[in-house]
């Protein structure tokens, strides 16, 4: 039987400004990072993301890269956009990057305009779209000069490939200078995507978050659970059994130290006293800022789905709370500033 989506699926999302664009996505948006590659069937897989869409949230974002293996979610999601999601294409916002490595040789990652270029083109084919609502750069490029990076995405722009670009884990000063080379082509940046989470500030630390309001940038936030530590699965004794025990996670040493694991103790007795899970704490104060247009989620099961989506009903936080939440997150905090060459996704 053909999907067919909810009719109440705008009743109960979110819709936030992405800057000064025009562009609104959902108060939390879906990512592909690492669990929808080619160990995740269709079925499964469809289940969630329908479900999604069936509750508002209609920004699904992928990258050249996400797996594993590379290519994969964007070949499973192109799958669906075919057998089910084709009907929607023009309520859906659907985002790409390209900056890692994804074919051998010297043109197969980073910020160079014949990757950039090429990249696009192979996940547009993926996809099964002919445009993506959002393009980025994945990561500064410190070998190719900025001008070259952002005309790709101008290129891409003007050639209707891409209806708004963005840029990812860009520190500050590049930030700036994006936009600045961006407008003089006619093109406005119109959202950032940086890590961000209540252990993990550095959008703050270097007044990349505050440029970004100044400059009218969207910001959509990655990791907002830190990897899944403020998921509530990991505690002093809780570690094992979970991704972070899993060859090649993502997840570092440094995230599972012991004032890390104190400060997510801390953090979940407010949790407890607000009603709320973990996860939903953490969504509420990621998305307090105004500057922050969306929370992008990554989730393995339909609970999980469900689980963040429940942050919706209790967004608003005190300022008491959010000095525990300052004063449980003092001695957990994670150093993920951006080094040359970007952070790991």
């Amino acid at each position: 039987m053909a999907y067919r989506a909810s009719e109440d699926r705008y009743d109960n999302m979110q819709y936030r400004r992405t800057g000064r664009s025009g562009l609104k996505l959902p108060a939390i948006s879906l990512g592909l990072w690492q669990n929808f590659g080619g160990t995740r069937d269709y079925p499964s897989a469809f289940k969630i993301l329908s479900y999604a869409f069936d509750q508002g949230v209609t920004h699904f974002d992928l990258a050249n890269n996400y797996g594993p293996p590379p290519g994969s979610s964007e070949e499973l999601f192109g799958q669906m956009m075919v057998r089910d999601f084709a009907p929607y294409r023009d309520e859906m916002i659907i985002s790409s990057k390209a900056g890692y490595d994804m074919w051998p040789g010297p043109y197969g990652e980073f910020g160079s305009r014949k990757y950039l270029i090429a990249s696009c083109d192979q996940s547009l084919k993926r996809c099964n779209v002919d445009y993506f609502d959002i393009f980025y750069s994945h990561r500064f490029d410190p070998e190719t000069p900025l001008e070259e990076t952002m005309g790709a995405l101008a290129s891409l722009y003007h050639q209707g490939k891409a209806l708004y670009v963005g840029v990812s884990s860009y520190p500050k000063k590049e930030t700036i200078e994006a936009s600045r080379i961006l407008n003089e082509m006619g093109v406005p940046l119109t959202i950032h995507q940086p890590s961000y989470s209540i252990l993990n500030r550095w959008i703050e630390d270097d007044g990349t978050l505050d440029t970004l309001g100044e400059l009218g940038v969207g910001c959509i936030a990655f990791s907002p659970l830190a990897q899944g530590v403020l998921s509530g699965k990991y505690s002093k004794d809780k570690a094992t059994g979970t991704r972070a025990t899993e060859p090649g996670s993502s997840l570092f040493g440094r995230h599972l130290e012991t004032g890390v694991l104190a400060a997510v103790d801390a953090l979940q007795d407010l949790a407890d006293k607000r009603g709320q899970t973990l996860v939903q704490l953490a969504l509420a104060w990621v998305l307090r800022r105004e500057e922050m247009t969306s929370a992008l989620i990554g989730v393995r099961t339909l609970e999980q789905l469900k689980d963040n989506l429940g942050a919706l009903s209790n967004l608003e936080l005190s300022d008491d709370e959010l000095k525990i939440i300052d004063d449980a997150a003092k001695g957990g905090m994670m150093d993920l500033h951006p080094q040359p060459g970007g952070w790991l996704r």
